[in-house]
């Protein structure tokens, strides 16, 4: 099968190999799926880069997002799966078979069956942002009727925490860093967008009673958060770029503030489930939408890593 992979980390115009690799066959309880789009996410590219610790079995090819069809199945999994639309999450995680290659194998859970009304673009895009964003949002329990500040609106998890939180019945309040992703935050559904390069963040939500913050830079926003925060304000922080934070014990303290620290790798089991669960719910509802994306052929995945790298404003996909 045709595979972007590396069998070393570094910058990604030096370490990509495209070629063949025997093509895998499911084990007991996995699905073999024939790959439409591969997703490509923050952790993917650190990943490749040796940022995050991993292990290279012998080569990796990368990302843990995807879609496609399932056209083989393993011991123990139902056959009438095989010829499944399916989007696939995590598929990378303990495994050298992402989905930057014709063909991944995961475990059944992880490949989620698509509804008619979704595109498999829509497919790849989902795993690593929505279930991290439903997490954040839902991990405590329902949210209709509260504040929910997300941090980031614009970006992949952001984005998909505005159109999530509208669907639980929140109010949205959104922070960016241009007009053009302001055009993102509300065309998702946000309620309040603020440019934070502009505009008083603080000032404007000094009156709101913000119930929850999905932050995705608790280094450079905590003072901020502090200072709207109210006691039982939840603050869920799902990135690690930049400095670590520090935290000001006191003033978290007065203020009441609880901080959750969240990686999708690693959350609660039956959180992650249910976490699972929601976003599929949503899905099939028509409340997750395809966000901007642009899609490179498998021949450009350094290219492609190289725009996730910068920041790129589009989610990008790789088009098998």
């Amino acid at each position: 099968m045709k595979t972007a992979r590396y069998e070393k980390h570094g910058p990604a115009s030096e370490v990509f190999i495209l070629g063949d690799v025997e093509t895998p066959h499911p084990g007991a309880g996995q699905v073999r799926v024939k790959i439409a789009f591969s997703g490509i996410n923050p952790t993917d590219v650190k990943s490749r880069a040796g940022a995050v610790a991993s292990v290279i079995n012998e080569f990796q090819i990368p990302h843990h997002d995807g879609s496609g069809v399932i056209d083989a199945v393993g011991d123990g999994v139902d056959p009438t799966r095989i010829g499944e639309r399916v989007w696939l999450m995590l598929a990378a995680k303990g495994s050298r078979y992402g989905t930057a290659a014709e063909y991944c194998i995961v475990d059944s859970a992880l490949a989620r069956q698509l509804p008619d009304s979704a595109t498999l673009e829509l497919g790849a895009t989902l795993g690593v942002p929505a279930v991290t964003a439903a997490y954040c949002l839902f991990s405590d329990g329902p949210i209709h009727g509260q504040n929910v500040l997300v941090t980031g609106g614009a970006g992949a998890v952001g984005r998909c925490a505005i159109e999530l939180a509208k669907w639980g019945g929140a109010r949205v309040y959104t922070t960016v860093s241009s007009d053009s992703k302001a055009a993102v935050a509300l065309a998702a559904g946000a309620d309040v967008v603020s440019n934070y390069l502009v505009d008083d963040v603080t000032t404007e939500l000094s009156d709101i009673e913000i119930n929850r913050v999905i932050e995705v830079n608790l280094a450079a926003n905590l003072e901020n958060d502090i200072a709207i925060a109210r006691p039982g304000i939840k603050i869920v922080s799902y990135a690690a770029d930049g400095p670590d934070p520090v935290l000001p014990r006191r003033a978290l303290m007065t203020a009441g503030v609880t901080i959750e620290f969240m990686l999708l790798f690693t959350v609660n089991p039956g959180k992650f489930t249910q976490a699972v669960e929601l976003t599929e719910k949503a899905l099939a509802a028509g409340a997750l939408t395809k966000p901007p994306t642009r899609v490179l052929p498998l021949s450009e995945i350094a290219r492609a890593h190289e725009l996730v790298e910068g920041k790129s404003a589009d989610r990008i996909l790789v088009e098998l």
